[in-house]
């Protein structure tokens, strides 16, 4: 796996996802991201790792849009801007990333066998966290039982 660090871009196939986004006219890149969220979000067997880190930086992608989203992208990701891209893309997101970390993807596998697999576990959830906010605690109760 020729990767360098845990960032979304911080691998050959993710910074050449971006390089391939960049070289895309404007109005076509939504489109290419939300086929590479569809195919890792989709019910296949086994996700390959390709397919994994591209859908990493995409879901990067997805949430740097979002309000409370960092910009999530390297210097390794695209360069070129990219449309607005719609709120729907959250949630495919959100599903192309929990196949990434399953137990049927190949990504998780090699990663699980990696020294910083933890932060790069954290780094996963992080973006998931900014697509789809977990509902915080409610400190007082709605109803008196």
């Amino acid at each position: 796996m020729g990767t360098w660090d845990i960032g979304p871009f911080d691998n050959d196939t993710a910074a050449d996802f971006a390089g391939d986004l960049d070289e895309t006219a404007l109005e076509e890149r939504e489109a290419m991201i939300r086929g590479v969220l569809e195919r890792a979000a989709g019910p296949a067997d086994f996700l390959g790792i390709y397919d994994g880190e591209r859908a990493v930086g995409a879901a990067a992608l997805v949430a740097a849009q979002h309000p409370d989203g960092d910009l999530a992208c390297s210097n390794y990701g695209p360069s070129e801007p990219l449309p607005e891209l719609p709120a729907d893309l959250r949630m495919l997101a959100v599903d192309a990333l929990d196949q990434v970390i399953s137990n049927r993807s190949e990504l998780a596998e090699l990663w699980a066998e990696a020294a910083n697999w933890s932060m790069w576990r954290q780094d996963i959830t992080r973006l998931r966290n900014v697509l789809d906010p977990p509902i915080p605690p409610q400190e007082e109760a709605l109803f008196e039982i």
